[in-house]
C-alpha cells in the first residue's frame, strides 16, 4: 500500500502542477491560439490572392508549351523564386491531375493535358499505312477514260504520263495550300503516329528526323507560335 501511495503521489504532483498552470494561464493561452489561427489564416488568404495574379501566366504557359511546364519555366516567367513556383505547380497538379515526371538531372517536368492537347495526340491513332506508288496502267486509264477512239485517231500512251508525274510533283504544293502543314497532315505525310510528331517537334534534331523520313527529302521546322509546320530545306 505504501508503494501504491508513493507512485500515486509522483503522477498526482505533476498533474497539480499542469492544472495549476492551466487554470492561471488559460486566458493567455487562448489569446496566444487565436493569433497562431489568424496569422495562419491571413498567410492563406495572401498565397490564394497571390495565386491569382499566376493564373493567368500560368494558362499563358500551358498554351505555349503544349501543357508541360517546368517550375523553372514558371519561375522565369512570373519574375519569382522556384520555391513558389513548385508550390504552386503543386497545387496546381493536385487540382487538375497533371502527370509528374522527373528528369535525368533531377528536375521534375509537371504535364497539364487540356481537351485541345489531347486532340492533337489523339489525333491520329493509328500509324498510316505507306501506300504504294501505283504505275499509271492501260487497265486503269480504261476504267476511267470514255471509250477508245479508232487506231487512227488514238493518241499514244506515253503522253499521259507526263501529267502524272506532274500531278505527284505538285501533291506538295497542294498540301501546302497555307504554306505550312499541321500535325496530323505532317503525321501522315511521315507516315508516323501524330503522337510521335507531337513528342519530337521541339527536339533540336527535329528537322533532320523529318527530312530522314519525308518523301521528297524536306526538313520541316515546328513553329511554337502558329502551332504550325513549315518546310525549311529541301534536297537537290
Amino acid at each position: 500500500m505504501e508503494d501504491n501511495g508513493n507512485a500515486f503521489l509522483v503522477l498526482l504532483l505533476p498533474i497539480s502542477f499542469l492544472i495549476i498552470f492551466l487554470v492561471t494561464t488559460w486566458k493567455f493561452l487562448l489569446v496566444l491560439l487565436l493569433l497562431l489561427t489568424g496569422f495562419n489564416l491571413w498567410q492563406w488568404y495572401q498565397w490564394q490572392q497571390w495565386c491569382q495574379q499566376v493564373n493567368p501566366i500560368f494558362h499563358q504557359l500551358v498554351r505555349e508549351t503544349q501543357g508541360r511546364i517546368t517550375p523553372m519555366d514558371l519561375a522565369m516567367k512570373g519574375n519569382f523564386s522556384g520555391t513558389q513556383a513548385k508550390r504552386y505547380l503543386d497545387s496546381k497538379a493536385t487540382e487538375f491531375a497533371a502527370s509528374i515526371l522527373n528528369s535525368e538531372d533531377g528536375g521534375q517536368s509537371y504535364y497539364f493535358i487540356t481537351a485541345s492537347i489531347l486532340g492533337d495526340i489523339l489525333d491520329s491513332s493509328e500509324p498510316v499505312a505507306e501506300l504504294p506508288a501505283q504505275p499509271v496502267t492501260k487497265t486503269a486509264r480504261s476504267l476511267l477514260a470514255p471509250p477508245e477512239p479508232k487506231p487512227q485517231e488514238k493518241e499514244p500512251e506515253t503522253e499521259s504520263l507526263p501529267q502524272a508525274t506532274h500531278e505527284v510533283k505538285r501533291s506538295l504544293e497542294n498540301q501546302l495550300v497555307f504554306g505550312s502543314l499541321i500535325q496530323s497532315e505532317l503525321a501522315k505525310r511521315l507516315n508516323v503516329y501524330s503522337s510521335t510528331v507531337y513528342k519530337r517537334r521541339n527536339d533540336p534534331d527535329f528537322p533532320e528526323w523529318t527530312r530522314s523520313r519525308d518523301p521528297d527529302g524536306i526538313a520541316w521546322s515546328y513553329s511554337q507560335k502558329t502551332k504550325e509546320f513549315f518546310p525549311i530545306e529541301k534536297e537537290g
